[in-house]
């Protein structure tokens, strides 16, 4: 099992939209940046994310969630209708890909940016790094339960 952090805004899709899907799952479509979208590609089902909520008042970790389906083809890129569309991704040659994720667990409260950076454990976590704006990032498993205690667990 590998450790993911996945940025949403939550006025785009929250963690509280995503336990709300009647099955409480929903595709991560709409990654356009190529080294995010590798890192879909590498994730495999059961592999766990945090849920990060970003460019808002209160950023930061919002919860837990699994991938449920590994990377498939993002057709969202190829819907012209959609925020997501790519012309030069089309169906002999796509460039974009989802995951489907499923909701976990909501956290009482938010794990900011703030508290996260003051975690000297966490000094070489890709997220507290300056000019970090990947929307998906690996986490390590040591970096998973230093951030975990921080909920007093």
């Amino acid at each position: 099992m590998r450790y993911w952090l996945m940025k949403s805004e939550p006025s785009v899709f929250s963690i509280d939209d995503l336990m709300n899907k009647p099955s409480q799952t929903e595709p991560w479509e709409g990654v356009r940046n190529y080294q995010a979208r590798n890192f879909m590609r590498e994730m495999r089902c059961e592999d766990i994310a945090f849920f990060y909520h970003s460019n808002c008042k209160d950023a930061g970790i919002v919860g837990v969630m699994k991938i449920i389906h590994e990377a498939y083809v993002d057709d969202s890129a190829q819907d012209p209708n959609s925020p997501y569309f790519d012309p030069k991704s089309t169906p002999d040659n796509p460039r974009w890909w989802r995951v489907d994720v499923g909701f976990v667990e909501k956290f009482s409260r938010v794990i900011t940016l703030h508290e996260l950076k003051e975690k000297v454990e966490l000094a070489d976590f890709q997220l507290v790094q300056r000019g970090n704006r990947l929307s998906i990032l690996p986490v390590t498993p040591y970096q998973w339960e230093v951030i975990i205690a921080l909920l007093g667990r």
